[in-house]
């Protein structure tokens, strides 16, 4: 009785770790905000309230400005990681698992903003403004409840149409 609780417990224990071998990150968040700190676009793959969201944009976007270009793309923040990517007057930022792949996820944003660019022909933050609801679907078309689903810009586009 006593070995067959000890095989059990080792057993348990393999399989946990195991399976912890191949759990994939997520993605908590996405935001997108221009230099000045107002966010254009905020989707969030976790619980919180608002004045928590709120709280947490404000401090990630001085975290972001006010980083020296010298300095990698990655910050260390909470308890998770900030990666982000400046394109033009946009910051577009993920916070993600601890041990998530930084370089996928900085390809992830560079994909994104190709979408757009594709989508919008040359995209600006006016058209993030004015068309936030197709850059959401083109965001939900590449990501499912924080984890990345489609990492292919013909099948995405190709389901772009229909918006």
């Amino acid at each position: 009785s006593l070995r067959r609780q000890r095989q059990r417990g080792i057993r348990d224990s393999i399989n946990a770790e195991y399976m912890g071998i191949f759990k994939q990150e997520m993605i908590r968040f996405i935001l997108l905000q221009n230099r000045q700190g107002k966010t254009r676009l905020s989707r969030w793959y976790v619980s919180a309230k608002d004045k928590e969201k709120q709280k947490m944009e404000r401090e990630i976007h001085r975290l972001v400005v006010n980083r020296d270009v010298k300095h990698t793309n990655f910050i260390e923040y909470r308890n998770f990681k900030i990666i982000y990517r400046r394109y033009a007057g946009l910051y577009f930022t993920l916070g993600v698992d601890t041990t998530a792949n930084e370089l996928s996820v900085l390809e992830f944003i560079h994909l994104f903003v190709e979408l757009l660019d594709q989508y919008f022909g040359n995209v600006c933050e006016l058209d993030l403004v004015f068309n936030f609801h197709r850059v959401y679907a083109i965001l939900d078309e590449m990501m499912l409840g924080g984890e990345i689903m489609e990492t292919s810009k013909s099948v995405v586009c190709l389901s772009l149409i229909h918006i």
